[in-house]
Order: C-alpha cells, then structure tokens, then sequence
C-alpha cells in the first residue's frame, strides 16, 4: 500500500514536472505572439496560442512582444540603475579621468557623464555638490568617491549592484588603447 502511494506521488511530481518542462520549452517561441486567455465550460482557465472555438464569448487576446532585457542591459544593471543611478565628472585630467571612464566602461555600468570644463553648469553643480572642482568624482546614487582609486570604485559599484563585468559582446575598446605598431617593411 505505502509503495503504490509513493509511486502515485512520484508519477503526479514527475507528470507536473514534465508538463513544466514541455510548457515551458513549447512556449519559448511565443516571445513575439499572441496568447489567447479564456474559461472553458467546465469554468477552466485556459491559456493557448490557438484561437479558442468560436462558442466561447469572453476570450481575451494578449500580444507579447519581448521584454526590454533582450535588446540591451541585463536586469542586475538596469535595477541598480535605477536605485543608484552614476554620475562621473571628470574632464581631460588625464591618466585618472581616462581610468576612470575606462573602469565604468569595462564593466558596462551606464553613467551620465559631466565635464566641469567644458560646461559652466556641470562646474556649478560640482562646486555646490563637494565644495570644490577636482576632479574625478564619482557618485553612485548619492554616495561620492572623489579622486580616482579602483578599489573603492569597484566597491561602491558591488554594493549598488551592478555587474562586475559588462555583457558578452557590449564592452567597447577602451579609448586609450595604443594603435597596432606598424609591419616592419620587407627587405628588397
């Protein structure tokens, strides 16, 4: 009696685990389609990608056309993105301004750059927002690092969320790479 119970048990696991599965494989290309929603006579809800039979009368039709992932940052970045939005002001101060847009840049971290230099408002706002106008500094949210130091960077960064890397195929060369030193010239 226990065994055909444990297997009465195990077979409705494994029956609701492999429906799981195939729905979940069979509903993959639906990304982009249409998804018909209705009740059957036996007060069912039904969900289908075929329209329902035409005795049904309060079918409702939904369309799925993706989600805004697929086409650009992952979730951990656009969530810390909106929690802690960044903020870099930096201008052409050389080495620790070209680090710092070279860090936020390999770990895909979306920032709003300012140039205190270049615009009187990024350099009224910098004066206001940390009494001076070194830079660079970073604000992650509303924590500031000022002065480039990679670690505290990368710390801030980790605690806001954001990825440690950019994603497969997104991280730009940095803007300072060397260009490729020239073929020496072949011999006559």
């Amino acid at each position: 009696m226990a065994v055909d119970y444990v297997y009465r048990e195990f077979g409705m696991k494994a029956g609701f685990i492999m429906a799981a599965v195939w729905l979940s494989v069979a509903s993959a290309p639906l990304a982009a389609a249409q998804l018909y929603q209705w009740k059957d006579a036996q007060g069912r809800m039904v969900y289908s990608d075929q329209a329902p039979p035409p005795s049904i009368k309060n079918a409702q039709q939904k369309s799925f056309k993706g989600s805004f992932i697929e086409g650009g940052e992952s979730y951990a970045t656009l969530t810390a993105r909106e929690k802690f939005p960044i903020t870099l002001y930096a201008s052409a101060c050389g080495t620790p301004c070209d680090q710092a847009r070279q860090l936020l840049t390999e770990r895909g971290v979306p920032f709003n750059s300012k140039d205190p230099q270049a615009s009187p408002e990024a350099q009224e706002e910098l004066k206001k927002l940390t009494g001076q106008l070194r830079v660079p500094v970073l604000f992650v949210g509303k924590e500031k690092i000022d002065g480039f130091e990679s670690t505290l960077w990368h710390a801030a960064l980790d605690r806001a969320g954001y990825p440690k890397s950019a994603l497969p195929g997104r991280k730009p060369a940095p803007a300072n790479a060397a260009p490729p030193a020239p073929a020496p010239a072949a011999a006559p």
